[in-house]
């Protein structure tokens, strides 16, 4: 059964969103501390289970997708070492880039479209959008009062002002918020990196949670760069599907 033509929600989010939290819990799980304290180079068993994996998703994703998840990987890489080496935003237990890393966020953007796109899924928007939206409004809340998560405050406040006008990517940005959420209590849990009480280790006024709750603003950077990659490699198609679009809103607008 296709994922995206499937009638079922349940099979469609289990499909996408289920199988890749279960891969980030059990993968981050041989990079965490309950591995390494009783094996050697335990983050080596994180890096094979990304490279047995990664292969298989790439095989059997759409031609669009391929070139979005080599995009991912590559902008992945640049990020990481960026953010984490150079800028201090963040840092990974060894205080290196861990080789699964960047493969990982092209997999969770990956799982995110797949999820959004999902017919069954669609069907249902609506509804998932605003439980979306009021979950990760009362998540970043108790970070903030109970953490004093500022950071994460503000970054979860600048999330929901900007998909306030972004009806087409809203499901999708909101499930990367919860999912970029998950994985990021999942790694600082197994200690397999670790955030500053201070974003970027430097502003004192944006004091941060370990994790902060809104740190999914800086995945979308990563989508935007896919997105960016794609239309320069394909800009007559781009170009048409933008037309189209555009025929198809005024068509109901007329109609309506």
């Amino acid at each position: 059964m296709s994922l995206l033509a499937s009638k079922s929600s349940f099979y469609a989010a289990f499909k996408s969103l289920g199988l890749l939290w279960l891969f980030i819990a059990y993968g981050l799980f041989l990079d965490g501390f309950y591995i390494y304290n009783i094996i050697d180079n335990a983050q080596l068993y994180a890096n094979l289970s990304m490279l047995f994996v990664f292969p298989i998703v790439y095989w059997k994703v759409n031609k669009r997708t391929k070139e979005h998840l080599i995009a991912g990987v590559l902008i992945g890489f640049f990020g990481e070492y960026l953010f984490s080496v150079v800028l201090g935003m963040y840092t990974y237990r060894l205080e290196n880039v861990p080789h699964y890393i960047p493969f990982g966020h092209a997999l969770v953007y990956a799982g995110v479209l797949y999820f959004s796109k999902a017919s069954a899924i669609l069907k249902k928007r609506k509804i998932i959008e605003s439980f979306l939206s009021v979950f990760i409004f009362i998540y970043a809340s108790v970070f903030l009062v109970f953490r004093g998560d500022v950071f994460g405050f503000v970054m979860t406040i600048a999330t929901l002002f900007i998909l306030r006008n972004k009806p087409r990517e809203r499901l999708f940005y909101l499930t990367m918020y919860v999912s970029v959420a998950y994985l990021e209590i999942v790694g600082t849990s197994f200690l397999c990196w670790k955030w500053p009480e201070l974003a970027f280790n430097t502003f004192s006024f944006l004091p941060s949670h370990n994790p902060p709750s809104g740190i999914s603003l800086f995945y979308f950077l990563l989508d935007l760069g896919c997105l960016w990659v794609y239309k320069q490699r394909h800009k007559l198609t781009w170009y048409r599907m933008k037309n189209i679009r555009k025929i198809k809103l005024k068509t109901s607008n007329i109609i309506n």
